[in-house]
């Protein structure tokens, strides 16, 4: 089949690079996001889909709005049976789903109706799940409610960060996505309606979302440090400061203070609500990423000192 695939970020580059070597497929154009100031020096850059297509002479598209007329225009013109997408990152309007007759054809990772929404991967490891997934569903007009083709499971291991946990489910979900339009293309692959009663929303994480809450249990800490793990990154507050926190261990000792620091020769302990854990890396502004023990030195953290 003709297929124009939509995607930004990374995590759909595995799913991309299936279809670009697929004999079943021809990928005539790429959907991605414009070009955007990215890094330190803020350069503007192309995705990382933009980025792959161009190195295999695949033509991008990068409208600001997918219902941008000029954008539709060209959909049509190219004529694709079907759009996959992973990741995409903007709303497709109703004129755009109905020209592939064979719709667009989203991976979700999560198991739906679980976390719908923007940030699944994140939710899924803060809520503590023990198995998730990925999902291939018909996309319509509702946010990640259409009718689903197949999925795949994979567990949260206990030290998961959101980007280990990413990186599997996009490698996996890359095989899923290619057979579920295989299937379509065979006309052996029918979609199942989602029951909404069970659906969970995931909605986009910022970085408030990321400030790390000392008061609440140890596990919880432990959850949400890696749910921010890398973006946008766990935080908390010291000297009037933002730190970024890396993922984070449960530790013995004498209890602490939610927040409180205690330094000694090999470790950094913090106080939650049930006990203190150990910090592993700390990033101060404008400092590299370096363990707690070079941090706490450098900073002269002092007995009774707390992060908040």
């Amino acid at each position: 089949m003709r297929v124009v695939f939509a995607g930004t970020p990374a995590p759909a580059l595995p799913s991309l690079r299936a279809f670009l070597e697929s004999d079943r497929h021809e990928v005539v154009a790429v959907v991605t996001r414009p070009d955007a100031p990215a890094g330190r020096g803020r350069h503007v850059v192309r995705s990382p889909v933009g980025a792959l297509a161009d190195e295999h002479g695949v033509e991008v598209l990068t409208p600001r709005k997918a219902s941008d007329p000029a954008f539709l225009d060209r959909l049509r013109e190219l004529a694709p049976d079907c759009c996959p997408v992973v990741a995409y990152g903007a709303l497709l309007p109703q004129a755009a789903l109905d020209i592939p007759p064979h719709g667009w054809i989203n991976l979700h990772f999560s198991l739906l109706p679980a976390w719908r929404g923007a940030a699944p991967v994140q939710a899924a490891i803060r809520a503590g799940d023990e198995i998730t997934g990925a999902s291939t569903f018909r996309i319509v007009k509702e946010l990640d409610a259409g009718p689903v083709f197949g999925v795949l499971t994979e567990p949260v291991r206990p030290g998961d960060t959101a980007g280990d946990l990413l990186d599997r489910l996009a490698d996996a979900g890359a095989g899923l996505l290619l057979s579920t339009v295989d299937g379509v293309a065979d006309g052996a692959l029918e979609p199942v309606a989602q029951v909404d009663a069970g659906a969970s929303y995931a909605p986009k994480v910022g970085v408030e979302d990321a400030k790390v809450d000392f008061t609440v249990p140890a596990l919880a800490v432990d959850r949400l440090v890696r749910a921010m793990t890398p973006e946008p990154g766990a935080w908390a507050g010291f000297r009037d400061e933002r730190i970024k926190l890396g993922p984070v261990a449960a530790a013995d000792g004498e209890p602490l203070r939610p927040g409180e620091l205690r330094v000694e020769r090999k470790r950094v302990l913090v106080g939650t609500a049930t006990g203190a854990v150990r910090l592993g890396e700390v990033q101060a502004q404008g400092k590299k990423r370096m363990p707690a023990t070079d941090w706490a030195r450098g900073a002269r953290v002092e007995p009774g000192e707390c992060l908040t």
